[in-house]
């Protein structure tokens, strides 16, 4: 098949999944903005304005997450598209096999990934940092008590004791805590005194808090406006027990897992988020091979609703698939690497039997 040919085939299933992208952006800002509104218009410190901030920020992340059914719908509509104005039936008729013109919308979708990674991730895991910045800003003073349900715990261990850790908010990549809580605990397990801080900050061998109620017997003491508690946790040990894999940029994983591993850790939430993302190009050309197999039907036969329901029904399957799988990774029930490229084989191996089995017999 010509370059035209391939160019042209290529612009098309471009331009469908601008559009697409362009339409489900537009979708999730404004369900999110919806969504965001009704939980904290009620704060002191909300605005619109600030609202749209945090709804514009945290919709990367989200596109990111659908980035696989961007890549579906797009394959699905262009060659429905070709099929509807025979344009697959010309090109079959000039002797152009369907693993051939199927090849532009394959290269497509894998710079499509290429540039999730490289651009959209980057700027989803920003606006999450952001975001969440914003957002404990807003609820900062609102309420200070930390459920042992949804809070991170941190037990350290020093030579004046035991120190559980608590935060209602995790910032800057585990590095920043808000609205923390530090239990001092003796040699007999028992709670001694208890610091309330505004934020914390780790240094070098102390955490630094800010704005500190210390408790005695359930009974506050005294203010302090600053105060250290000595720790011998380090970065990389905080950030992979309590900083969340989306918000690390896909450059910085690298780096962040090594670190981990020196200090003897697993790092399996980071390594499963490596992973996931360095697959991602190969799971949209499995997505491309999952909709060719419902989209190439001769348009004169017209195009059965049920088999493109199937087509979707299979994407959406891959994508709870993905998600189970990537819970055993993180869990580190299975290895990473393992995780990441399951779907992506068993998507491929479903999509090219299938063609084979239709285009080939």
């Amino acid at each position: 098949m010509g370059w035209t040919l391939n160019l042209y085939f290529l612009r098309r299933y471009a331009s469908i999944t601008l559009w697409i992208f362009v339409g489900v952006f537009c979708l999730v800002f404004l369900v999110d903005f919806t969504e965001l509104t009704s939980r904290i218009a009620g704060l002191p410190g909300f605005s619109v304005p600030l609202g749209l901030a945090m709804s514009g920020l945290r919709v990367p992340m989200i596109m990111l997450q659908t980035v696989p059914f961007v890549a579906l719908f797009s394959a699905m509509a262009m060659l429905i598209s070709l099929n509807r104005k025979y344009e697959l039936v010309i090109a079959r008729s000039a002797g152009i096999s369907a693993w051939q013109f199927l090849l532009p919308p394959c290269f497509g979708a894998f710079i499509f990934g290429i540039i999730a990674i490289l651009v959209l991730n980057p700027l989803a895991a920003y606006g999450l940092n952001k975001v969440e910045q914003l957002d404990t800003y807003i609820r900062s003073g609102s309420s200070n008590a930390v459920s042992s349900f949804s809070a991170p715990w941190l037990r350290q261990k020093t030579a004046e004791g035991d120190t559980i850790i608590g935060a209602r908010a995790v910032l800057n990549q585990g590095m920043t805590l808000s609205d923390a809580v530090f239990l001092s605990i003796d040699r007999e397990g028992n709670i001694v005194e208890r610091h309330d801080a505004k934020q914390a900050f780790l240094r070098d061998g102390y955490w630094d808090l800010i704005n500190v109620q210390r408790f005695r017997d359930g009974i506050a003491s005294e203010s302090l406006e600053t105060m250290r508690v000595p720790t011998n946790l380090k970065p990389e040990f905080v950030q992979e027990r309590l900083a969340r894999p989306e918000t690390i940029p896909f450059f910085e994983l690298p780096a962040k897992i090594e670190a981990a591993h020196s200090f003897g850790l697993r790092a399996d939430a980071f390594s499963m988020q490596l992973h996931s993302l360095i697959a991602m190009p190969f799971l949209l050309i499995a997505m491309t091979l999952i909709a060719a197999t419902v989209s190439m039907r001769f348009a004169r036969m017209g195009q059965s609703s049920v088999m493109i329901l199937g087509g979707v029904s299979a994407g959406f399957l891959l994508y709870v698939i993905s998600v189970l799988v990537r819970a055993f990774g993180n869990a580190g029930l299975v290895p990473p690497a393992v995780a990441a490229w399951i779907p992506v084989v068993v998507a491929s191996f479903f999509g090219v039997t299938f063609l084979l089995y239709k285009e080939d017999g």
